[in-house]
């Protein structure tokens, strides 16, 4: 079984400019990848059937985006092609994270490639985006400012920081969210240069940190030793770091204070495509 990473993601900023009139959220966000990630087993054979081995729970299969990639990759490509699928998950669901987007994104790229159905990444992102509006974010696979509902991708060149990041034990539903009529729809858009000069705000964070104590809490922790931030819709906050050094010894001292979470490095090009390429 080949494995493949399925990489997290950080929003470094988030702005809600408006709703259309089909219920999606135009926004202006940052996407930068992490070095920690879900991994993904492939095992390709000619029974026609995808089956992932290790459904998670509370996820009836068919409603799983891995299972969900696959069998619209093999529809969309006409392949008779099946495979085994193994899912170990390491990024925590409604985290803001993007675990599942890049998990169906991770499919997508391996399935393409162990089916040799040669498709281009770009069709592969048109493709995701039936799955969820991150997913191309995952197939692109370059830190990036977005737009639109967040598909409308555009590379940037990031500072490579090592994160703190902590993971409250608590799922925060995006769809509740951005549904919330307490939700600020009306952000003015920003230029990358402005993002780049040190606008960093986040049009969901003070509802969620009203609806949703556990993630105010680590937020306040964190505010005390630098700039918090939340990920998309959270419930994950994150702090930039000077060093690998400085993330672990506050993650020590957050772990001390019964806060769970994890230290990685920031990443421009995603560790999927650095598979692809190597």
């Amino acid at each position: 079984m080949e494995i493949w990473p399925a990489p997290a993601k950080l929003n470094l900023m988030l702005r809600i400019l408006g709703r259309r009139p089909d219920g999606y959220h135009l926004l202006q966000t940052v996407f930068q990848f992490l070095d920690y990630s879900d991994e993904l087993g492939f095992a390709v054979n000619a029974s026609g059937r995808v089956r992932l081995l290790n459904p998670q729970p509370g996820i009836p299969s068919e409603q799983d985006l891995v299972v969900r990639a696959a069998e619209l990759l093999q529809r969309q490509s006409q392949s008779r092609q099946g495979v085994d699928i193994q899912l170990h998950k390491r990024i925590p669901m409604g985290g803001g994270l993007g675990g599942g987007s890049s998990d169906a994104a991770t499919t997508l790229l391996a399935l393409n490639q162990l089916w040799e159905l040669n498709w281009s990444r770009q069709r592969l992102a048109e493709l995701g985006l039936q799955l969820g509006a991150d997913v191309p974010i995952f197939v692109q696979g370059q830190a990036a400012w977005a737009e639109g509902v967040g598909e409308r991708l555009q590379p940037i060149a990031l500072p490579e920081p090592w994160y703190l990041c902590l993971t409250p034990a608590c799922h925060v539903s995006t769809a509740a969210v951005f549904g919330s009529a307490e939700l600020t729809r009306d952000a003015s858009p920003i230029r990358i240069a402005a993002f780049l000069s040190g606008d960093r705000s986040n049009s969901c964070e003070a509802l969620v940190r009203r609806q949703y104590p556990p993630v105010d809490a680590a937020m306040g922790w964190l505010e005390r030793h630098g700039q918090a931030r939340l990920t998309g819709t959270g419930a994950t906050v994150f702090l930039d770091c000077a060093d690998q050094s400085e993330a672990e010894g506050l993650l020590q001292l957050a772990q001390q204070q019964g806060f769970a979470g994890f230290v990685a490095r920031g990443m421009n090009q995603s560790p999927l495509h650095t598979k692809l390429s190597g």
